[in-house]
């Protein structure tokens, strides 16, 4: 009987891949908690309605991508192909009496049916950001701001290019989408199959096409920005301008779309410069209206993007970002008969309540084998405690930096080693230290509001 294979398309995250996965996990809490965001989960499983609302029918994602099922219960649910939806069902659910705006932010996995490439899966994660309940253009700048910075801080600073535009409200798109319809109808000889169906159900799509042709016809189209009326045109400029000072450097191309149907205003993305069809590192935009598409009685203020982690990570092995080994092991333990257990076990836990990262090699393998491990994990030092060393309390102390062994007293190891790697190096943080107990509260006396003992 064979092992079943991995599902197509996903992938197991492990070893250095996971290490730069966590790393932008630590980055992400880091940047949203600095401004104010919290942490949202959503399920994995959303109804279907949600995603079909939100998304659009004609987009890619509802017509082709979504993984739907039905329930033993007969009801549609789908793996949530983004996220943006599900927090702002959360919001409407949970959220509408919280001070406004709220800042939330998620690391999640979503699932698209989509033909696996290169920095796209079908089970792929993405680090997002949402801003609900205020329009405001300084805030669609704070969210470029933030997602530059994440990108910078991964150590991607100079490898993007932010481009913008607007696509206004929904009265102005319907002019401009008159306007584009008619430019293509005596053009329709050039578009492929694809591009067709989009000018037939949801013309703004043609902005996305891949077509060299189009492409071409494209830079002599009309153009969104110059449907915009006088308060749109305002918040455009204010979010343009609210850039400048903070620093974030952007281009506008006007054929920006992105690939959902619930954005207005403002929308972004981050491009490699690659020329490839998936070129963007992630994007966002602005959604007042998504809300309402979903079921809700009136539109909702918000504004998010969201990061591929996949791509991220692909781009920094490419760029040659390395990570720093916080979990570099300082004292790695060798041992070999029942003895040198019973020494090796406190020494271990001793070393580690030092601060020092300490591991225990534990089992029956012989003295290679485990040296050998050792040395695979990038041990500084090695203690080896054989039988003729358990008798006598002590070990051979092996620096592997300097390639030196000598006998040590086991009373002396921790010293040793602390010296040798530093004070600076020692690690004392453990989860345990996030927490606190409260004091029970007093329960108030109807009689005596204040508890005033007498």
């Amino acid at each position: 009987m064979n092992i079943p294979n991995r599902v197509k398309g996903t992938q197991d995250i492990f070893g250095e891949y996971q290490r730069y996965f966590t790393f932008l996990k630590k980055l992400a809490r880091h940047e949203f908690r600095t401004n104010g965001f919290t942490r949202i989960s959503t399920p994995i499983l959303e109804h279907t309605d949600l995603i079909a609302r939100s998304s659009g029918a004609s987009s890619d994602v509802v017509s082709k991508e979504m993984y739907e099922m039905t329930d033993k219960g007969g009801r549609s649910l789908v793996m949530k192909p983004e996220g943006t939806a599900g927090v702002m069902r959360a919001y409407l659910e949970h959220m509408l009496d919280e001070p406004q705006p709220v800042y939330l932010y998620y690391i999640e996995p979503h699932f698209r049916y989509d033909r696996p490439q290169k920095g796209r899966y079908r089970q792929f994660h993405q680090i997002g950001g949402e801003i609900i309940g205020e329009e405001d253009p300084i805030l669609d700048a704070k969210m470029i701001h933030i997602m530059k910075n994440l990108m910078d801080s991964a150590g991607l600073a100079g490898t993007y290019t932010i481009k913008i535009n607007s696509l206004g409200v929904e009265k102005e798109r319907e002019k401009y989408l008159i306007e584009l319809q008619s430019f293509f109808e005596g053009r329709k000889h050039l578009l492929d199959e694809t591009d067709l169906h989009r000018l037939a159900t949801n013309p703004l799509r043609i902005l996305d096409s891949k077509n060299p042709d189009v492409q071409e016809l494209l830079k002599i189209a009309p153009k969104m920005t110059d449907f915009l009326k006088g308060d749109s045109k305002k918040f455009y400029e204010s979010v343009k301008e609210y850039l400048t000072i903070l620093g974030v450097e952007f281009v506008e191309d006007p054929t920006l779309v992105r690939g959902l149907d619930y954005y207005s205003h403002t929308v972004w993305e981050f491009v490699d410069g690659s020329g490839r069809t998936q070129d963007a590192f992630g994007g966002g935009g602005r959604y007042n209206s998504l809300a309402k598409s979903i079921g809700y009685k009136n539109e909702v203020p918000a504004v998010g993007f969201a990061l591929g982690v996949e791509r991220l990570i692909e781009a920094m092995m490419a760029h040659s970002v390395k990570l720093k080994n916080k979990d570099s092991i300082h004292l790695y333990i060798v041992q070999l008969g029942d003895d040198a257990k019973k020494l090796a076990l406190p020494l271990n836990l001793e070393s580690r309540k030092k601060g020092i990262n300490s591991l225990l090699s534990l089992g029956t393998p012989s003295i290679k084998v485990q040296l050998k491990k050792a040395n695979r994990v990038g041990a500084r030092f090695v203690a080896i405690i054989g039988i003729m060393e358990a008798k006598k309390g002590v070990c051979q102390l092996k620096d592997m930096e300097k390639g030196t062994q000598e006998e040590c007293r086991l009373d002396d190891v921790i010293h040793r080693v602390v010296e040798a790697i530093g004070t600076e190096n020692l690690s004392f943080y453990h989860p345990s230290f996030d927490w606190v107990i409260e004091p029970p509260k007093i329960p108030e006396n109807p009689e005596n509001p204040e508890n005033i003992t007498e």
